[in-house]
């Protein structure tokens, strides 16, 4: 009866292969992620926002820190996990997840109206005066030989064209 071999005759094991891609084709951050948020009707709801080639994205943040240089100090966030923010925005549609974006403009506040001094108000503006009527972009006869030259020539003498 031939020997079927079993596992340990198969000799040393052998290392696994080295991967050829040093990194994961989707790095999954841990922890908790700062997610924006914004007020919505049953109390808050998950910003969204658009990647510069268009797609809709979700948006988090490793740390407070770095959400407020991003979005402002007023900006409202919640901690939510990956997991979580992937379930809450796969409904819509959305897929992809931007964690500690780069590519922003950096956050710079509303700019603050000026109070204008108080002062005399300002003299009102003239009113126009009308000049001379200026010529119609068209000549006042039409080009002779036409067929309006025609009807126009029999209008001035009084009779059908």
């Amino acid at each position: 009866m031939p020997c079927t071999p079993l596992a340990d005759d198969r000799g040393p094991a052998q290392p696994a292969p080295e991967p050829t891609d040093a990194e994961p084709a989707e790095p999954a951050p841990a922890g908790r992620l700062c997610v924006p948020v914004r007020p919505g009707a049953h109390g808050v709801t998950t910003r969204l926002y658009r990647t510069p080639v268009g797609a809709r994205t979700a948006v988090a943040f490793t740390s407070p820190e770095r959400l407020r240089a991003t979005l402002g100090g007023d900006q409202p966030w919640i901690p939510l996990s990956e997991p979580a923010l992937r379930a809450l925005t796969r409904p819509l549609g959305i897929r992809a997840l931007t964690v500690d974006p780069v590519l922003t403009a950096p956050f710079t506040p509303a700019p603050t109206p000026t109070p204008t001094p108080a002062g005399p108000a300002p003299a009102p503006a003239p009113e126009a005066v009308p000049g001379p009527v200026a010529e119609p972009p068209y000549p006042a006869r039409p080009r002779p030989g036409t067929p309006c030259a025609r009807r126009f020539d029999a209008a001035a003498r009084g009779t059908a064209a």
